[in-house]
């Protein structure tokens, strides 16, 4: 009887497995119905759709139409294999946009009138000098009454992910850009929330016994300083690139310098950085 009641369960379990195996194939041939691969292959292929259309647009121009179908494929397709091309190509024109005078949702045009001064104008939209020349192609600080300038007004904050050496600037709380970075030794970086108080162009470094000059290849804070409210760390360049991505530092986050002069171009003093595990 034991014997009887085996074979058959036995019978039922290889009917059950015979039988799914029939519809998976069938399935697999019904119009519409796709297996995990075929969705792979298909969600690639409508992103790769329109990364050459956005590479088109952009190369005629149209950034922000680009900037927008890059965005698409990181909306749409998260699974794509184009996502970290996407994030490259987003990254990039997100910052020639903002360093050009093309107008956006986050800025607003300005008229100068009598008795402005860009510090002024910065400090009224929370910005920063640097940025309102760079967004208006501006050589010194010269303005006049009647100028329309482009002005940001986006607020922008830092985030730091140690477990991953990587910045992320935000833009409104949206990711805006994101840096390889190095970050304190045996994960020496302090967690936690600050703001940047200090912005400094070729800073000296005060290390124990000595004071090592800007541009001295000794320097190892390299061309800009954004120091946080927690006292001796900031943000910082490098003189050596090849140590990025690692945790290297004495406990500061430390950028190339072509990427730390873009962040302090971008960010005022006041600005919100956390630093997470």
């Amino acid at each position: 009887m034991n014997k009887r009641i085996i074979f058959i369960a036995a019978g039922v379990i290889i009917a059950a497995l015979f039988l799914s195996d029939i519809i998976y194939k069938r399935n697999s041939s019904i119009p519409g119905v796709f297996t995990k691969a075929q969705t792979a292959e298909v969600s690639d292929r409508e992103a790769s759709k329109i990364y050459n259309e956005a590479d088109k647009l952009a190369a005629e121009g149209k950034i922000l139409d680009a900037l927008n179908m890059y965005k698409r494929i990181l909306a749409e397709y998260p699974g794509s294999a184009l996502v970290s091309q996407a994030r490259s190509k987003l990254d990039d024109f997100s910052v020639r946009i903002l360093f050009s005078p093309i107008p956006t949702q986050d800025s607003t045009v300005y008229e100068v009138v009598s008795g402005d001064n860009l510090t002024k104008i910065a400090k009224k939209f929370g910005t920063t000098v640097d940025l309102i020349m760079k967004s208006n192609a501006l050589s010194g600080n010269l303005i006049r009454p009647g100028m329309k300038l482009k002005i940001s007004k986006a607020k922008y904050s830092i985030l730091v992910d140690k477990s991953q050496n990587i910045l992320i600037l935000k833009s409104d709380g949206e990711v805006f850009k994101t840096y390889i970075v190095a970050t304190g030794i045996n994960n020496s970086t302090p967690i936690g929330t600050y703001q940047i108080n200090e912005k400094l162009v070729d800073p000296t470094w005060h290390k124990a016994g000595a004071v090592i000059p800007p541009g001295s290849p000794d320097n190892i804070l390299g061309t800009r300083w954004l120091g946080l409210t927690l006292e001796h760390y900031g943000i910082h360049g490098t003189t050596d690139d090849s140590a990025l991505g690692q945790q290297v530092t004495a406990g500061c986050v430390r950028m190339s310098n072509k990427d730390v002069e873009e962040i302090y171009c971008i960010v005022p003093v006041g600005t919100e950085v956390t630093i997470i595990d």
